[in-house]
């Protein structure tokens, strides 16, 4: 958010007379941000933006510098250093209960990032599954003259299709059927309307 700060300054004017004047600064930073595409070959995009920006602002800067149309559903999940997907930040709230899920319109960058917790990941158009690993790479000042958000850099193309995407579950224990004893001919017994309930 932008910090207001109010410094009174005495301004000479004219022989001895002082007038009070009142000068506004405001305390802007900026996020510097890589967000790389999770593919084998390297595409990424280095953007800057306030950190007053929303997660709906940072979401439009992301879905143009890779070229997308923005149209599609999207999330940003706060993530730690391994990359595990945590809370769901949603562009829309779509949970069962309204007020569920947070939404990027009500969330601010500065809520959500900082340098203790430098990561999301962002997943654009859930039917194809473009995801994305976003990190923070540094805290600035804003640059005279510059509107933000601002792409830096942009590296490599984005592909035709999403890449595939594994999905690992844990390794299940060879001896998952002995430890409950089962055998897998009783299930031939078993007639589907008699057990229905």
């Amino acid at each position: 958010m932008h910090l207001l700060i109010k410094l009174l300054l005495r301004i000479p004017c004219g022989g001895n007379k002082f007038y009070l004047c009142t000068q506004s600064l405001q305390s802007i930073m900026i996020y510097r941000f890589r967000i790389i595409l999770d593919a084998v070959e390297d595409v990424f995009r280095d953007i800057e933006i306030e950190t007053s920006a929303t997660l709906e602002d940072f979401h439009n800067a992301i879905t143009q510098s890779f070229g997308f149309g923005g149209q599609e559903m999207a999330s940003f999940y706060i993530s730690d250093e391994q990359w595990e997907q945590g809370e769901e930040i949603a562009l829309f709230d779509m949970g069962d209960e309204p007020g569920s899920v947070r939404s990027m319109h009500e969330t601010l960058l500065e809520e959500v990032v900082d340098e203790a917790q430098p990561r999301l990941i962002y997943v654009y158009d859930f039917f194809n599954m473009w995801t994305f690993f976003v990190e923070l790479a540094e805290i600035a000042h804003p640059e005279e003259g510059q509107s933000y958000p601002n792409l830096l850099f942009a590296h490599g193309q984005i592909p035709e299709e999403a890449p595939d995407q594994d999905f690992i579950g844990e390794d299940m224990d060879d001896d998952f059927d002995e430890d409950l004893d089962l055998d897998p001919e009783d299930y031939d017994h078993l007639d589907f309307d008699e057990n229905w309930n």
